[in-house]
């Protein structure tokens, strides 16, 4: 029987075989350095997690570090003659406004315009305005630096004026055409301003217009005169020209809305305060479950956290933990405002014990988050660090651009770089290798192929001879 090799089928040196020598070489020398790749890409995608929910954590310290966190207001309105809101750090008050009288603007009719023969037209069209004659009329209101010229000619319709108006004075007034009985219109001007000051008036020094309806006949109608909101604040009479009122007291927008009386309380926002402290809350238990799950550390390869043997990644988690254990001074510790952290680790906040910190002494609750003033006693101020502004130099110590977490991902990129170039080396050295013993297990062939032919003729003389 004869031998044979790659392509002849002897079964002794074929690509198979090749095959299975290189897949038990990868095995020991390829196989290591994919799975230490996969781990690293493991860790990097692992570390993005950690690194959002850190970045998540340290907003909502910074919320709470924040100058403005103590400063935002409500207003509560009990009645409906006005809404009141109070900006960041105004006064915190309880006042009555008793509205008496609203702030009005001013209206004015022209006299009528209609058709002397009694048939229907378009004031659009039919309704000329001019005497025939072109050149400018006047047109002014309070609050008009200098009265505006409008254009006027043989042409100009009241819908024309109307428009000229509306166009050009529209920051001032606006006009509108009311037919006020069959075929008879009336031009009606309104100020935007409210006040007893906002006067309107048509000037025609060069006799331009048919008549006198919209100079002398332009009048203001009954109760539009414009008025003047009256009202008490706390009984002292207050006169305003607007509805609107943001000079009574700073940072405060108040809106006369009706006559009547209402009661206006402005108070600490407390519901935005305690909103940013359940978020702190809730990030800082995200943070440390996260860590608290990659960091676990277990005989079970399942359960073991992938950066169970990464130190920097366990001092952060055991830096976290220990910056709010560690929080005592002069302001107290955490415990005393609310805050309790568990066997577990989870934290919580008893907002009932930090509500009465924030009645018994606002500016300490303030300092004691953010820093500045502490007041100890009746006769003894200290300045104190405040306990966020701490927790946020920590936290962002890690969460910043080249901070602790950058580093590590650095770390990981660069063994996932130095895995790859092993890997390709690796790879391409194999590759050599089996080219090399594809090309010996050829020339074998070749020669085993050759020892066949020369055994067949041996064996061929051999039995010819016996025959």
């Amino acid at each position: 029987m004869g031998i044979s090799s790659l392509g002849v089928g002897s079964g002794i040196l074929t690509q198979d075989v090749l095959d299975q020598l290189r897949k038990a070489d990868e095995s020991q020398r390829i196989t290591p350095i994919t799975l230490n790749l996969a781990n690293e890409n493991d860790k990097k995608d692992s570390l993005e997690v950690i690194d959002a929910s850190m970045t998540n954590f340290r907003d909502a310290v910074n919320e709470l570090k924040n100058a403005t966190v103590f400063d935002a207001r409500k207003t509560t309105v009990t009645g409906s003659s006005v809404s009141v809101s109070a900006s960041n750090n105004s006064d915190l008050q309880d006042f009555t406004l008793n509205v008496t009288q609203l702030a009005t603007k001013r209206i004015e009719e022209s006299g009528t315009f209609s058709n002397a023969s009694g048939t229907a037209y378009d004031p659009k069209v039919d309704t000329i305005v001019t005497a025939g004659k072109s050149g400018n009329i006047q047109f002014n209101v309070t609050g008009m630096a200098t009265p505006l010229n409008i254009a006027v000619d043989d042409t100009t319709t009241l819908d024309d004026l109307k428009k000229a108006i509306n166009d050009q004075a529209g920051d001032y007034a606006q006009a509108t055409i009311v037919q006020t009985a069959s075929g008879e219109f009336n031009l009606f001007i309104s100020s935007t301003e409210t006040g007893a000051s906002q006067e309107i008036s048509i000037t025609d020094g060069d006799s331009l217009l048919k008549g006198t309806e919209l100079t002398s006949g332009l009048d203001v109608i009954v109760g539009a005169e414009g008025k003047n909101a009256t009202f008490e604040f706390n009984g002292q009479e207050i006169i305003r020209s607007s509805n609107n009122i943001t000079d009574l007291i700073t940072g405060y927008d108040i809106t006369l809305e009706e006559l009547g009386s209402s009661t206006v309380k402005v108070e600490q926002d407390r519901e935005s305060i305690e909103g940013k402290i359940d978020s702190f809350v809730e990030k800082y238990n995200s943070i440390i479950t996260e860590l608290g799950k990659q960091t676990l550390s277990s005989t079970d390869s399942d359960a073991r956290g992938i950066f169970s043997g990464e130190s920097s990644i366990k001092s952060m988690k055991r830096a976290i933990e220990d910056m709010i254990s560690t929080v005592s001074g002069d302001g107290g510790t955490m415990a005393d405002y609310g805050f309790e952290v568990d066997r577990d680790g989870k934290m919580s906040i008893d907002k009932s014990i930090f509500n009465t910190k924030l009645d018994e002494n606002p500016g300490n609750v303030e300092a004691f988050f953010r820093g500045g003033d502490f007041q100890k006693d009746a006769s003894t101020t200290v300045t104190i660090t405040g306990a966020f502004s701490g927790f946020y130099d920590i936290v962002n110590g890690y969460a910043k651009t080249n901070g602790g977490l950058d580093q590590v991902k650095d770390s990981i990129s660069q063994s996932i770089s130095a895995y790859e170039e092993r890997k390709l080396s690796a790879t391409e050295r194999l590759d050599a290798k089996y080219e090399i013993m594809k090309k010996q297990y050829t020339a074998y062939n070749s020669l085993i192929n050759r020892f066949n032919s020369s055994s067949d003729i041996f064996t061929q003389l051999a039995n010819a001879n016996n025959n």
